[in-house]
């Protein structure tokens, strides 16, 4: 009996101090916690402060340079020409510079649509380099090659439903639906017509173009898809402008083949051609009125003279 009662004192002995041991340990935990939290902050200060003045200092050397960086573009565009000046595909130095020079002269940014992926490709791109610039090609695979290799490139893929050989049956068509169908001044996401081309991605038909290059197409031989819907298609887009500047310009390259001659002829009209030197033709082409139905006011077809 005594031991356990000398047991049960020793407890109620102990008791109130344990209570005072948790009532300190509880302050001192609070205390420490208050600590970290401070040391937390005046971390987080200092090191944010360290980082402007970091900043600050790095930047200072690159504002006060007048000189803008070289882009990629025109860095991967001058060591695509460097190594291959013996190509024998690529444009006449006359084409290139007239073309460049309405690139130069365009207003920024300057929007430029390309039908066709070329020897020039990389020069388009790094000519209009504050520009959008967009290229459309028959042939899927190399779009993407295109654009896998050259990652700054934006390139889409077209299914051409034309043939060389259908040119006079095509452009009779147009002349037919011109008031429906085939109108010079419509959305030609939402139209029928054989020589529009309604598959490119939709954005592409609300952009006022600046420029546009009809380089493809292939062409050459009765089955090839020949570049009437590409010229169409430029003719429709210039005509159906919603803003910007009311004129497009409009190149089409190999205009010395016959095809192509008939074609803008037809679409892109003789009235507008402002410039003809050795395969280039360019046109000036502006924003007509909805309810317009022809596409050019002094017009001759030379359709029928052509040979078949």
């Amino acid at each position: 009996m005594k031991n356990t009662l000398g047991s049960s004192t020793k407890l109620i002995l102990l008791h109130p101090y344990i209570q005072k041991q948790g009532s300190s340990n509880r302050f001192w935990a609070l205390a420490f916690a208050s600590f970290l939290t401070l040391a937390f902050l005046l971390t987080l200060i200092y090191t944010r402060e360290s980082k402007i003045t970091t900043s600050v200092t790095v930047a200072s050397p690159i504002t006060s340079s007048s000189t803008p960086p070289l882009s990629k573009a025109v860095a991967r565009a001058l060591v695509h020409y460097a190594s291959n000046s013996n190509n024998t595909e690529h444009m006449s130095y006359t084409d290139i510079k007239h073309i460049a020079d309405v690139l130069q002269k365009c207003s920024q940014p300057c929007n430029l649509l390309v039908f066709g992926l070329t020897h020039e490709t990389l020069l388009w791109k790094a000519l209009n380099h504050n520009g959008r610039t967009v290229f459309i090609d028959e042939n899927r695979y190399y779009a993407a090659y295109i654009e896998e290799k050259y990652p700054e490139i934006e390139a889409y893929d077209v299914q051409y439903t034309t043939k060389l050989s259908e040119m006079k049956e095509l452009i009779a068509g147009v002349k037919e639906q011109v008031r429906n169908e085939c109108k010079p001044v419509q959305n030609l996401l939402f139209s029928e017509c054989k020589l529009g081309l309604n598959d490119l991605p939709n954005q592409l038909y609300e952009v006022d173009w600046d420029v546009i290059l009809v380089d493809g197409p292939r062409g050459y031989w009765p089955e090839a898809p020949g570049r009437m819907s590409a010229i169409f298609t430029a003719s429709v887009l210039a005509r159906s402008k919603n803003g910007g500047n009311p004129k497009t310009h409009i190149f089409v390259h190999d205009f010395n083949q016959q095809v192509d001659r008939i074609t803008s002829d037809e679409f892109l009209c003789k009235e507008n051609l402002v410039k003809f030197k050795d395969m280039l033709g360019h046109f000036v082409l502006e924003r007509m009125d909805a309810n317009s139905f022809q596409f050019c006011r002094n017009h001759n077809s030379t359709t029928a003279n052509s040979s078949s």
